[in-house]
């Protein structure tokens, strides 16, 4: 509970994983029929990367940075723009000030009437702000609870048949790609008809790997991956990578994920940046 996303906001994990979860939810608003997003750990759901936290690590200038001053048209840009367009409408709502987006602000602003967004926060602080940011949207609820145990207690959601969870945790404890294997498992067991959207870190291959095969051990099947590395991921000491797990993905959600990790990959690295996607496990 220590954990404070401020320091890494906007940076390039999280680019690309905002990216890939637009995608998913704009794929959810192509039916007409409500949906429910559960968020188990949400963060603030706002972030001031002009703030001390942001500016200590400076590490949102090589993510989101690298993109605001690119030309909106850009025909390369193209499969971002939905939520490229999000992050600059909400920049220039607050007069150019540099507030990035977390995950429940993306969200909140792609629900219809009738859909809904759960979202789980445990730190007091940052819970705090997120209820603050919410407060008036009543389609947004807000728990001060464990993420994981909000899987067992939230799902299924009781307003929809269909919808996406989202996963993401801090990733502070060593056995925390364990605890995320059982998340999904159960997420799914709960929530069949949905959408599962798990991020994890990819330091050294090794740990990413063992979770994926705990998946597909337990029979999990219809499992992608999307990964983004900056370099080859041999420094256990260095995030060198990171990687989206969606479980039950969209149809055809593999070709709009490589797009949009091919339109990342130019900005977001260097020369030994490469972008993958992957069916772990077919349907």
């Amino acid at each position: 509970m220590n954990y404070r996303h401020i320091y890494h906001a906007g940076n390039f994990a999280d680019v690309m994983k905002h990216a890939l979860l637009t995608a998913l939810v704009n794929a959810l608003r192509r039916k007409s029929t409500p949906f429910s997003v559960l968020d188990t750990h949400a963060g603030t759901g706002l972030y001031d990367l002009s703030g001390p936290q942001a500016q200590s690590t400076g590490e949102w200038r090589d993510g989101i940075g690298r993109l605001l001053d690119t030309d909106p048209d850009a025909p390369d840009l193209a499969p971002l723009q939905s939520w490229l367009g999000i992050v600059r409408g909400i920049i220039h709502a607050h007069d150019g000030k540099l507030f990035y987006p977390g995950s429940p602000e993306l969200i909140a602003r792609l629900l219809r009437p009738g859909d809904s967004l759960t979202c789980c926060e445990l730190h007091p602080e940052d819970q705090r702000s997120l209820k603050a940011l919410f407060r008036h949207n009543p389609a947004v609820s807000v728990h001060g609870r464990d993420g994981y145990q909000a899987i067992t207690a939230l799902l299924p959601p009781r307003t929809a048949k269909r919808g996406l969870t989202i996963i993401d945790p801090p990733f502070e404890q060593r056995d925390e790609f364990t605890h995320l294997a059982a998340a999904v498992i159960e997420a799914r067991a709960r929530f069949p008809g949905g959408i599962i959207a798990a991020w994890y870190p990819i330091k050294h291959r090794a740990p990413p790997r063992a979770f994926l095969h705990a998946l597909k051990d337990a029979g999990q099947r219809n499992l992608l991956t999307a990964e983004l590395t900056l370099r080859p991921p041999l420094d256990p000491g260095r995030l060198n990578g990171c990687g989206l797990l969606v479980a039950g993905p969209p149809y055809r959600f593999d070709e709009e994920a490589r797009s949009i990790l091919d339109a990342l990959r130019p900005y977001m690295g260097e020369d030994e940046t490469e972008a993958d996607v992957e069916w772990v496990v077919p349907e």
